[in-house]
Formats: structure tokens, sequence, C-alpha cells
């Protein structure tokens, strides 16, 4: 009898996912959000990860809400979303609700694989606590379970999920076996086996730690060389010709990765007895990082003696190119300078008024004709390059601000940049 996986959560992880096992085997695609369903159905993919035909080529994959038709399956895969909450502490709340629903339809023998991003223990001591005291099963004897951290980096055409390795991990060796064969049907043996699923855990996490620690650092950076009157991008661009120089550039780091993982491990760390000093004091800075540039917009508002303060914002998703807002500190910035100013009007190609119909904010429609004393590009779409230069300086009043936070015009002084 042929294997059947059921993916829980069609977000940027697991969508990618249910399409390429929809190619090889059966595959049930599960989301609670049932306009999700609905619009998959129709081949539309509102993350713009994946188009109509590459949805339409998994001729094994049905999307489904109806918990009946997940039932009894071999393989489960579950990517739903691992948020904070308000204190900076793990909120698993989404990866308990899809475990409580996996423990009512799972069969014998089944295998749960986790790829949401938690810190080293949740998938055994939690997740697999759970399914035994919900259903009465025992580890390793009535299911098992594996974890796989998800490696999607929205918006990126380059590492997409069959271009990467990938690592994976089972609660015993006969579990870490199947799902090897699982995965490898998808991803051409590019298979990492961890020794542990607390490994493979903790590899995830840490990916992500490295980077918010990188970015801190040239945030700092930025800090010191704005006093220094140097430009940061240019003390890069030199200091990058060293072959073993990291290519980080200071920003605002948010998304649903670089400014949560740290947390997660934090979290546990602390919850041991060890305050980590380094990855807190990086946090610390990313996460202050809206606000410092907004004191420095308001010192330059003052410099320049600008009184009108008509605003052109452009950018709300946490990074470039991707319709992504999840944590966007491009937002913070925004709310920010909103408690200060009240005449900004907002523009992001990837964004909808219908995305963001719970937020007041005056999203144009279209790129602006209308002239603006201050402009601030807050996320390095290529769209805004594209537009050029001179239309942006034809956009502007006689007395003007000009901030291009990331740089997008390299060779264009702005009045602020990090």
């Amino acid at each position: 009898m042929q294997k059947e996986v059921v993916i829980i959560g069609l977000g940027y992880v697991g969508l990618p996912l249910a399409v390429e096992f929809g190619k090889k085997i059966q595959t049930i695609g599960f989301d609670i959000n049932e306009k999700r369903i609905q619009e998959l159905k129709k081949f539309k993919d509102k993350n713009l990860d994946l188009t109509k035909s590459q949805l339409i080529k998994s001729k094994k994959l049905i999307f489904t809400s109806d918990f009946n038709q997940i039932k009894s399956k071999d393989f489960y895969i579950i990517s739903t979303p691992t948020p904070i909450k308000k204190n900076k502490q793990p909120n698993l709340k989404y990866l308990i609700d899809a475990t409580t629903t996996v423990s009512k339809v799972m069969k014998k023998n089944s295998i749960i694989i986790y790829e949401s991003t938690v810190y080293p223990g949740v998938t055994e001591n939690i997740c697999g606590s759970l399914i035994q005291k919900l259903r009465g099963f025992v580890l390793n004897k009535d299911f098992y379970l594996g974890y796989s951290p998800e490696r999607i980096n929205p918006g990126d055409k380059d590492h997409t999920l069959k271009k990467i390795e990938k690592v994976i991990s089972g609660s015993n060796k006969k579990a870490l076996d199947k799902i090897e064969k699982l995965y490898a049907l998808i991803l051409n043996n590019k298979l990492f086996k961890a020794k542990t699923i607390k490994v493979a855990e903790a590899a995830k996490v840490i990916e992500n730690t490295q980077r918010d620690i990188n970015i801190a650092l040239m945030n700092e950076l930025s800090k010191i060389f704005l006093k220094l009157k140097i430009n940061t991008q240019d003390v890069l661009d030199a200091a990058k010709t060293k072959w073993n120089f990291g290519d980080y550039t200071p920003g605002l780091v948010g998304g649903h990765c670089i400014g949560i993982d740290p947390y997660y491990l934090t979290y546990k760390s602390i919850a041991l007895g060890y305050n980590p000093k380094v990855i807190l004091s990086g946090r610390k800075i990313n996460d202050g990082m809206p606000r410092y540039i907004f004191n420095n917009i308001l010192k330059l508002c003052a410099k320049k003696k600008i009184r009108r303060k008509k605003i052109l914002y452009l950018g709300l998703t946490f990074k470039e190119n991707c319709p992504d807002i999840r944590n966007s500190k491009a937002f913070e910035l925004y709310e920010l300078l909103a408690s200060k100013f009240n005449n900004i009007k907002v523009y992001d190609p990837f964004i909808k008024k219908l995305d963001i119909a719970d937020k007041k904010i005056d999203l144009l429609e279209k790129f602006p004709s209308k002239k603006f004393d201050i402009i601030i590009i807050a996320v390095k779409h290529k769209y805004f390059k594209k537009i050029g230069l001179l239309k942006f300086k034809k956009l502007l009043n006689r007395k003007n601000l000009f901030i291009d936070i990331k740089n997008c015009f390299k060779n264009y002084k702005s009045d602020f940049s990090l």
C-alpha cells in the first residue's frame, strides 16, 4: 500500500512541502484557514512563492480543512508558526493545537515530523508527551517522532526547498530510516542525518541566532560610523575585500525567524540557570533599531528646519521583494512616525489594503506623483530601485529629507542610511 503524507499548516513552509510531495505520493495539505484552502484549490498562492503552473503540477495533492480527510495516515508533517509573546517568551499555542489535532486522527505507527522552530526538547518532551497523554500511545512503540528544521527564506528564489541540504532526525533509528526515505523522494538525497532530535532542534535555532548577532554587530558599527561621519556601506565594501570577512549589513531585523528564534534559545537557557549575554545584547540592539532611526529622523527635521512634514513612507514588509509582514520592523518604525506626524502616505508594491485592513494606515494603491517633504525608503524592494533616483528627487519639495535606510541607491548619499 502506498504511503500517504499530511502537511499541517500551508504557509511559507508547508505549501512548498505539500507541492513537492504531491508530485510523488498521495499528499493532503491541511489548514484550518478555509479562505486559504479555497485560494489554493484555485491555484492561487497569496504569498507569491508558488505560481499557478507549479501548483497544478502536483497531481497527487489535495487541499482540505476537513479533519475527516486526514485520519489514519502514515506521516504528519507539522509546519505551524511558532511566534513569541509580548514578553518575548515562546508561544507554542499553534504547535500544541496542531499536535492535539494529530493525536485525534493518527493511527498506530504514524510518524509525526515537526518543521516549526522550537527550542531543544519541545518535539519529544512537550509534543510527544502530549500525544502520549491524549491518545495513550507509547513513543517508539505505537508512534514515532521526527524533526526537520525548515530553511525557507521568503522571496528567495535561489535557496528553494529542492536546492538546499535538509537536516532530518528521528526518535529512533527505525523512525529516522523512514523519514530519510520520505524526504529523499523530493530532495534527491541532499539530507543530513542529525544524531538526535534535540541536535536538529538546536541546529535550527542557532542558524538564525548567529545571523541575528552578526547583523546586530553591523547595526552597532553603523551607529559608530555615523558619529565618525563615515558611510557604513563604504566601510563594508572595503572590508569585504578580505577573504574571510562576513558579508552582513545593518538593517531592520524582523520576520518569522531571525527576530524570533534567539528568544526560544535564551528562554530555555535562562530556565536552565544560564543567562545569555551575547545573544540578548544582539537582540536588544536589533529590537531598538526602529527607535534609533526614528530619533535620527526627528533630529534631521529640526536641523533642516522642515516645518511642513508631508511624508511618503515606502515599504512595510519585513524584508525586500516579498509580501511577508510578520514581525516587520518597518511597521514598527511607521508606528513611531505616526505617533509624531499626521500626514503620512504609505506605498508598498507587495501590500494590498486588505492585507492591513486592521491597521490605520493610509496605503496608496499606486506609486504617487504628488510632492512630499520627506521620503523614507524603509524596505529595499527592487521596485523602488527600478523607479529610479531621478523620479524620487522630482517628488521632493525644496526643503526636504531623503531617507534611504538600506542604501537602495548605493551611490547617492541620502540624509540618513544605515
